[in-house]
């Protein structure tokens, strides 16, 4: 071809050559929704992974803390068990210790009631008799032992022991068995009767 082809038809120009191609690339997210994702979310959710996203561990208890929880609650048991023990010897130890007192009144009832007896005569007015007697129920009440039963006290089946029924006339407005004699006084050491107070009652009529 010769040069003047070139130059008018032969050949192309510069300016009827294709330009050279090119790609568009949409980078832009998409929401679950079908809407775009803003750039600045995007550059969030990249830069700053969510925490339900990090490791498990990261999470957990450290072992040394589950330890020291562990030890803590062995120690508060101990504790309440030992305060349970205590508690319990305590009250074994009052139990026992009455039930040794109201034994030995117990072994001393028959010479309590000669002594009553002999007040009930007069015979404890002076002498020393009436010394070793007073020392004796002197000494017995510091432990706590009383004697008690007296005539027109409403019949308490708990602390006396009706031995005798008798008719005899009661005070006026009298509605409850009452009674009316003391055979042998009772003994009882705090809430504890040793010996029921053995009695004679009457009815209200």
């Amino acid at each position: 071809m010769s040069s003047a082809e070139n130059e008018t038809g032969g050949g192309r120009s510069d300016q009827e050559r294709p330009a050279p191609g090119f790609t568009f690339a949409n980078k832009r997210k998409i929401s679950a929704d079908g809407t775009p994702v803003p750039p600045a979310a995007e550059a969030v959710d990249e830069a700053e992974p969510a925490v339900a996203d990090q490791p498990v561990a990261e999470q957990a208890p450290d072992a040394g803390e589950l330890l020291a929880a562990e030890r803590l609650a062995d120690l508060q048991r101990l504790q309440a068990e030992y305060a349970n023990y205590r508690k319990r010897v305590e009250r074994d130890r009052a139990l026992t210790r009455e039930q040794t007192i109201a034994s030995v009144v117990e072994s001393l009832l028959p010479v309590l009631d000669d002594i009553q007896l002999a007040r009930q005569h007069g015979d404890l007015e002076s002498g020393p008799f009436a010394s070793i007697a007073e020392k004796l129920e002197s000494a017995l009440g510091r432990y706590g032992v009383e004697r008690f039963g007296e005539p027109g006290v409403a019949f308490d089946p708990s602390v006396h022991d009706a031995l005798m029924h008798v008719d005899e006339e009661l005070a006026e407005g009298t509605e409850v068995t009452t009674v009316v004699g003391v055979l042998q006084p009772g003994y009882r050491m705090g809430e504890r009767v040793i010996r029921p107070a053995r009695v004679s009652v009457a009815d209200p009529k």
